[in-house]
């Protein structure tokens, strides 16, 4: 079964979009798998996506403190498929204070090293937000440079029903200039349908 991990800085709407895309595939209700890397365990919850929305996102970064395993139905010209659809903690640069989001952080590039599919989320609304946690930043580039080298990576410029993410798409098309880039709202499902084209060609 391929791996499709979310990756990107906190608040970029890694989870809100991994939860959305599930659902926008079928997953009905959404069986979710959680590594707690704090002890290498591991439980399952089961949600409806409103549900799983409340309890699972925050405006507060680092929420997601493990990886959250969604396994999804998608369509494929050799009938239905599976696929991991992985949501991530985020990553930031340096090294934080706190070492549950250290040791989450080392989760993160643990699993992106075996993940088939990167889909790189960037908040397109917080681009030039200095000294924001959203920012585009080092991080950003590092994702993009190590994701060059695989063909199933994707840039999703989240947050695009904002106003202010006009001006960040364009500057995230110029930064990445080379890499293809789909502009996104994880909340309203938009550009979805150019993802799952994706992922589909990829499995």
């Amino acid at each position: 079964m391929k791996r499709c991990i979310i990756i990107g800085k906190p608040n970029a709407g890694k989870t809100l979009f991994a939860l959305s895309f599930a659902a926008y595939l079928g997953a009905n209700p959404l069986h979710l798998m959680f590594r707690h890397p704090q002890n290498n365990t591991t439980s399952w919850k089961t949600f409806h996506r409103e549900e799983a929305i409340q309890e699972l996102t925050s405006s507060k970064p680092h929420h997601t403190r493990n990886l959250q395993q969604l396994v999804v139905p998608l369509p494929a010209r050799k009938g239905a498929k599976r696929i991991q659809l992985i949501d991530t903690s985020g990553l930031v640069e340096g090294i934080p204070e706190q070492k549950d989001i250290r040791r989450a952080m080392a989760q993160t590039l643990a699993a992106v090293r075996d993940a088939h599919l990167i889909l790189h989320i960037i908040d397109a609304s917080r681009v030039k937000a200095a000294g924001a946690v959203e920012a585009l930043g080092e991080v950003d580039y590092q994702v993009a440079q190590f994701g060059q080298l695989r063909d199933g990576y994707l840039i999703l410029a989240n947050k695009i029903d904002l106003p202010e993410a006009k001006e960040g798409l364009d500057i995230i098309t110029r930064e990445f200039a080379g890499h293809q880039i789909v502009p996104i709202s994880a909340l309203y499902q938009q550009g979805f349908k150019v993802v799952k084209q994706f992922v589909q060609r990829r499995i």
